[in-house]
């Protein structure tokens, strides 16, 4: 679903992304981790071309992203993004939040993009919420309707950029409680986050980025978490730490 081939990028002189490699396939759930400033949120936004790189190639269910013909738009419609601070509109409804790609987008009727809309709403458990705005919902709230707006789409795969660590500890079980619901049903998922917990319930594989955006390991879930002295020492220090408290 997703192959991304010996991928660099660079911020003028500063190499954000080194020779990266990552193989996706359908129903997979992968969390991507590592330290602030390795280049997790980079190279998820590489996957819809949020993010362009200067070396290697990103393909997503057949279609070239760095491809200058590519049709990003199209493509993007296809790539649900999930990102840290929600993004939703302010000044439309909960129901137009979900609505308005769908018609842009997809062409999809009114009707049509509000029953597909709403059923997604209901699926993320806020239908009560439908006609309220973004500011009237907590943050935890929000970020379930940027879910189910993502999911309005009919995506082939979802990318999630740390969708919780704008959130009150509070909060972070109902958006993970959502994902955990979506990798149980098959969706294609690719994660960066710090909820360890999360990788460790649902992820099928786990993807360790350092600094400087080189990617160390790329194992199952029970090698990753399971078998700490098969990592790398870079790997091994980063899970001590973590999993310490």
């Amino acid at each position: 679903m997703i192959e991304i081939n010996n991928v660099s990028k660079w911020y003028g002189p500063v190499q954000v992304l080194n020779d990266c490699s990552v193989s996706i396939s359908k129903g997979d759930v992968v969390v991507v981790c590592g330290p602030s400033g390795s280049g997790k949120s980079t190279l998820i936004k590489t996957v819809n071309g949020l993010e362009p790189v200067q070396k290697g190639t990103i393909t997503v269910d057949g279609v070239v992203v760095n491809d200058p013909q590519t049709n990003l738009p199209k493509l993007r419609s296809r790539v649900g993004m999930v990102f840290q601070h929600f993004e939703l509109f302010p000044h439309l409804s909960v129901t137009e939040n979900l609505t308005l790609a769908q018609v842009k987008v997809l062409g999809r009727s009114a009707d049509e993009a509000k029953t597909r809309g709403l059923k997604m709403l209901d699926r993320v458990g806020l239908m009560a919420h439908k006609d309220k705005f973004p500011g009237q919902l907590s943050g935890g709230q929000q970020q379930r309707v940027a879910i189910a707006r993502a999911l309005s789409m009919d995506p082939v795969v979802m990318l999630f950029d740390e969708p919780t660590s704008a959130l009150d500890p509070e909060m972070v079980g109902e958006v993970l409680d959502v994902m955990v619901g979506l990798a149980r049903e098959g969706m294609t998922m690719m994660v960066v986050t710090h909820e360890m917990g999360f990788a460790r319930k649902v992820a099928n594989r786990v993807i360790f980025i350092d600094v400087g955006g080189r990617i160390l390991e790329d194992c199952t879930k029970d090698e990753f978490f399971g078998n700490p002295e098969a990592r790398q020492a870079r790997t091994k220090d980063f899970l001590n730490k973590i999993l310490s408290h």
